[in-house]
């Protein structure tokens, strides 16, 4: 028979672990910061978009979030800013990267979105954060994400070529990758 100690440890330790369970995140265990809300839309998440955030399998949500983004692109000239300076004033985080970045529209016919805001380097070098001046040791490159899209493609009726056989076009699923923002590395 078990002890009262053996007994009372084995409750401390189901306790410990329920509670260690709840601090479990998504994906894995949770920093400090990971529960607060980020007041920059290109980082927010589930908790300040709303309905808004694509989730799999949601095209009519997905189409919508790219829209808006669009929208906001368009509208908003901070965000078209191709200078390479660090305004930290504004609340967009492509403004306060030490590698800034602008939007472009990235605009294709034969793709579902049409458009989708693209993100574009703003300087060669990286913004020294001792001068604020832009430092050439340094390289700006573009971070890619790859986002699935529906691409307008021709598609046969049979698996054998044939002459004057014509295509049928069709929306079909792809992955493409877009840059969606800038960071700094050496060289």
């Amino acid at each position: 028979m078990e002890s009262r100690d053996t007994l009372d440890e084995g409750k401390g330790e189901r306790r410990r672990n329920k509670r260690l369970k709840g601090r479990q995140g998504v994906n894995g265990w949770r920093n400090a910061t990971s529960h607060r809300p980020s007041l920059d839309p290109v980082l927010a998440g589930e908790d300040t978009l709303g309905t808004d955030v694509p989730s799999d399998g949601d095209e009519v949500n997905f189409d919508k979030y790219i829209e808006d983004m669009v929208s906001q692109v368009r509208n908003n000239p901070a965000l078209s800013k191709t200078k390479c300076v660090v305004d930290r004033q504004l609340w967009m985080s492509n403004s306060r990267s030490l590698s800034p970045w602008s939007y472009r529209i990235n605009h294709d016919e034969n793709r579902r979105p049409v458009d989708i805001p693209e993100a574009k380097c703003s300087c060669q070098g990286c913004i020294n954060p001792f001068t604020m001046q832009e430092d050439r040791a340094m390289t700006s490159v573009l971070i890619y994400t790859k986002i699935p899209v529906r691409r307008l493609l021709c598609e046969r009726s049979s698996r054998k070529p044939r002459k004057n056989k014509k295509c049928v076009p069709r929306y079909r699923t792809v992955v493409e990758s877009i840059a969606v923002g800038c960071t700094c590395i050496v060289g």
